[in-house]
């Protein structure tokens, strides 16, 4: 792969590689350094991807793999600017509840595929092999997010 085609479909990805990082990280910083991180390591390894067909999962994957080093990384450090006040604030049925605040709500296990599918338009088979699952694993998951989605959009309307 030359660097200029290497160059123009990371230009072309990285709304979608942002988007990604924003699944699985929480602060702006740690978005934005996973991004370039995952960049740094496709470039050092251009030459291993086989097919370029597939350079968009490929470097989604490293991408996955950068935000999980740096949750790992993280997971060790406590940032005093991040501690609470106080209790968690309590939030009741009465508040609305649209469809980004609760896909964010799900856990990262659920989260991620479904951004993946829908937002980012990956198929079930290439989420699979990102994640490392097993084509059914990838549905199952799938299927259980929307399922809870479906229940707790439900419920808001109710309590509307």
């Amino acid at each position: 792969m030359t660097s200029e085609d290497f160059t123009a479909r990371t230009t072309a990805m990285t709304d979608t590689l942002y988007r990604v990082s924003c699944t699985l990280l929480d602060r702006e910083a740690d978005r934005e350094d996973a991004v370039q991180e995952a960049i740094c390591r496709a470039w050092e390894r251009r030459d291993s991807l086989k097919q370029p067909r597939y350079f968009q999962t490929w470097l989604t994957r490293i991408l996955i793999n950068a935000c999980y080093d740096l949750l790992r990384d993280r997971k060790r450090l406590i940032c005093m600017d991040e501690l609470p006040d106080g209790p968690a604030p309590d939030t009741g049925p009465e508040q609305s509840m649209d469809l980004a605040r609760a896909v964010g709500s799900l856990e990262q296990s659920l989260r991620l595929p479904v951004i993946l599918y829908y937002a980012e338009g990956f198929s079930v088979e290439e989420i699979a092999g990102m994640l490392g699952l097993s084509l059914s694993a990838a549905k199952m998951r799938l299927h259980r997010a929307r399922a809870i989605l479906r229940q707790r959009l439900s419920e808001e309307d109710e309590n509307l």
